[in-house]
């Protein structure tokens, strides 16, 4: 009996060890799990991001553009619409109280982390109340800054990560400190960031000056940014807003009085005019090419790829709005006047100032959002005659005389090609080379450019500012501008013999200061002597004959104060684009009108008037500026002489010589019945030119008559029996 005795007795002690054992296990396995547990937690908050100033706060700060006025804005380029403000005292009281009567009542108490918020919010969605959250303001003002990369995750690593930044963020910064940085970050939908942004995006009033239903519609906003934006979802809106103002009331921070007033209001929005999707707010083909510039190579403005659109720079541009407003005026009224002249029809202008390059006016096309593609800046179009002017500049560098002679004669037959004619099949005759650039001969500078060689006029086009959109044509008929260039690239190549052969490189960019005031970037003098003074005198001096002489193609267009200017016009071929080059020696400027598409357009359409309303509009009221006095260049090219034996000798070396004094065209010898080749050897010295007609008795090539026109003495030549209808040639250009 008491053997068993002794066997209950054990029986009855063992659970009690049991127990006792289990009870040691567990405190055991709670210490280590507790253990375990904060090591993990010390490691998911290693490394977490530093709080020491209000660096994270810095996000997306747009960049602004300005002209060269620096106070008209051209474009914001940001990725969100933020207004930070400096003080709490720029924030309407109702906001302050509002924001924390909604979002964290106990904000004044807690020190980050409200832990009787969060056991409510637990009771409150347990029971079965309207959700809540728990996150203090502090805590979602961590999460939209220092953690945003993190924000969209729900771990619980992330929420431990956001509790310690909190409560470091509440021992580094005052409430009042938080709470302004909270009120300038967080979303208020509609792409606005920040109280400042949302007060004057919903209702066009600075959040100083938001009413109380104002600032409880903008203070519920933040709790769903997107279904609770009052433009997309009034209805819901308006429900949150009375929310927030029944916790207002709640909260003693306003009267019953205030509160059924603000309750009895409709939301009354009146919303800021929408911001452009690309940020431009003035002159797009500008405003964009510079945006293009930045994106392309941001490296070289002291920019990265994505800095521009939130790094909070100010960028300084060369833009003059008064002569843009001049520039844009004269292409308004130049498309008007070519209704009707040719199917989409529109016009491109650069000026620019050739002691600088700086761009001081730009228009790429009719209408830049009907087809966002800029003709000034890019791809380029054919340049007709207006690239005669660089085999002219290497051949005065070669050596030759812009008064020696040549065939300007039409048509002019080609080996194994179409005969190439004049504009309009004139036959100019022999004329000296000045004469041939003020008629725009094709058939003379034809024969100019085989003579220089089709490479040295394409390398004097890339020395004196041709861009790269240029591609190379070896054959002299690239003289007659069948290549593509743009506007920019013909301004900034005419731009250097304005200067007297320095080049200057565009510039749109003068200067880049980031949000600190530190300049990053500012436009480098890129100044360099490409031809020497005296050869772009002597061009300068033909080109001023387009403008000057009675036989220039723009002949009368030249500004309307009397200041000299030079340059060039152009037709493409088969009427298919228009332009006018050309320079006064404080501005450089190049037009081009027709259709982007190279559709022909009507044959009586030409860029000069384009040319002079804005050359007009932007020197009045300026002094006339000479062009600078130079000495003529050596002219010791055999050419000179060849073509003096064959075709006689200039009008100028006439006179040196004494031959044919007072070229009067009314006491020339008459020619009747001569050919043509006596007729050139006996009227050197004359300004002579020469018509042919079809004649059934007079032999070709021989002179059938001669009249006088003004200072010009036209010689009529027989072209023999007329064969019948033909096709001719296409015209050249002008």
């Amino acid at each position: 009996m008491k053997i068993r005795r002794k066997q209950r007795e054990k029986r009855t002690h063992g659970p009690k060890w049991a127990l006792l054992i289990a009870g040691a296990a567990l405190c055991f396995i709670t210490y280590w799990g507790a253990q375990g547990a904060l090591r993990i937690m010390e490691g998911w908050t290693e490394g977490l991001p530093s709080i020491e100033d209000v660096d994270f706060t810095d996000y997306s700060k747009k960049s602004v553009m300005y002209a060269n006025d620096e106070s008209t804005v051209l474009a914001e380029f940001r990725l969100e619409k933020r207004e930070p403000l400096e003080s709490a005292e720029q924030i309407s009281p109702y906001v302050l109280k509002g924001t924390v009567d909604t979002e964290d009542v106990r904000f004044y108490e807690h020190d980050g982390v409200d832990l009787l918020g969060i056991a409510r919010a637990f009771v409150n969605n347990l029971t079965g109340g309207a959700l809540e959250g728990a996150s203090t303001i502090t805590q979602q003002l961590v999460r939209n800054t220092v953690l945003a990369d993190e924000a969209n995750d729900i771990s619980l690593e992330r929420k431990i990560r956001e509790a310690e930044l909190a409560v470091d963020m509440e021992k580094r910064f005052s409430k009042d400190e938080i709470l302004l940085m909270y009120l300038n970050t967080i979303n208020y939908g509609d792409g606005c960031y920040g109280i400042e942004a949302a007060a004057r995006n919903y209702f066009q009033v600075s959040a100083a000056d938001l009413t109380l239903a104002q600032a409880a519609t903008l203070v519920g906003i933040p709790q769903s940014p997107t279904y609770l934006n009052p433009k997309e979802y009034p209805d819901a809106c308006l429900e949150r807003r009375n929310t927030v103002l029944d916790r207002m009331l709640s909260a003693g921070d306003i009267t019953q009085e205030e509160h059924d007033a603000a309750r009895a209001e409709e939301l009354n929005l009146n919303p800021a005019p929408a911001t452009p999707e690309d940020g431009i707010y003035a002159y797009p083909y500008f405003s964009s090419y510079v945006q293009q510039l930045l994106s392309n190579d941001p490296a070289k403005y002291g920019l990265t790829e994505s800095s521009l659109f939130e790094g909070g720079y100010t960028i300084y541009t060369s833009l003059d709005p008064a002569m843009q407003e001049e520039a844009e005026a004269a292409c308004a009224e130049q498309n008007a006047r070519m209704v009707g002249m040719g199917p989409n029809l529109e016009s491109a202008l650069v000026a620019m100032e050739p002691e600088t390059g700086l761009i001081k006016a730009m228009v790429g096309g009719r209408d830049y959002y009907e087809s966002q593609w800029n003709i000034a800046t890019q791809g380029g179009q054919p340049t007709g005659s207006t690239f005669k002017v660089f085999t002219l500049a290497a051949a005065i560098e070669q050596g030759i005389s812009p008064d020696t002679r040549i065939d300007c004669s039409s048509p002019m037959d080609r080996p194994g090609a179409e005969p190439l004619e004049n504009f309009g099949g004139a036959d100019y005759g022999i004329q000296t080379i000045k004469d041939a650039t003020a008629l725009s001969s094709n058939t003379g500078y034809y024969r100019l450019t085989e003579q220089v060689t089709p490479a040295a006029m394409n390398e004097m086009a890339t020395r004196l500012g041709v861009g790269g959109e240029f591609v190379p044509n070896n054959t002299p008929t690239a003289v007659l501008g069948t290549e593509n260039c743009t506007p920019l690239s013909m301004a900034t190549a005419y731009s250097t013999l304005a200067t007297g052969g320095v080049k200057h490189d565009p510039v749109a960019i003068t200067k880049i200061v980031d949000q600190d005031g530190d300049v990053v970037y500012e436009a480098a003098n890129t100044s360099a002597r490409v031809l020497t003074e005296e050869v772009s005198g002597a061009v300068t001096k033909v080109l001023r004959s387009v403008f000057e002489s009675s036989n220039g193609t723009a002949y009368g267009s030249g500004p309307a104060n009397g200041q000299p200017v030079a340059g060039k016009t152009g037709t493409v071929q088969e009427f298919r684009g228009h332009w006018l080059v050309g320079y006064a020696p404080q501005l450089s400027c190049a037009v081009w009108l027709g259709n982007r598409d190279y559709e022909q357009t009507d044959p009586n359409l030409t860029a000069n008037q384009l040319w002079q309303d804005f050359m007009s509009r932007a020197l009045a009221g300026s002094e006339i500026e000479q062009f600078p006095e130079t000495k003529d260049p050596e002219y010791k090219n055999e050419f000179n002489e060849k073509q003096a034996e064959k075709y006689g000798s200039s009008k100028k070396e006439d006179g040196e010589n004494g031959q044919n004094e007072g070229s009067d065209p009314s006491k020339a010898p008459d020619m009747a019945g001569k050919t043509l080749d006596d007729a050139i050897a006996q009227l050197s010295g004359y300004n002579a030119y020469m018509i042919e007609e079809y004649s059934d008795s007079v032999p070709a090539g021989t002179i059938i008559g001669q009249k006088v026109e003004g200072d010009k003495l036209i010689l009529i030549v027989s072209k023999g029996r007329n064969p019948g209808p033909t096709i001719g040639s296409e015209p050249g250009s002008p």
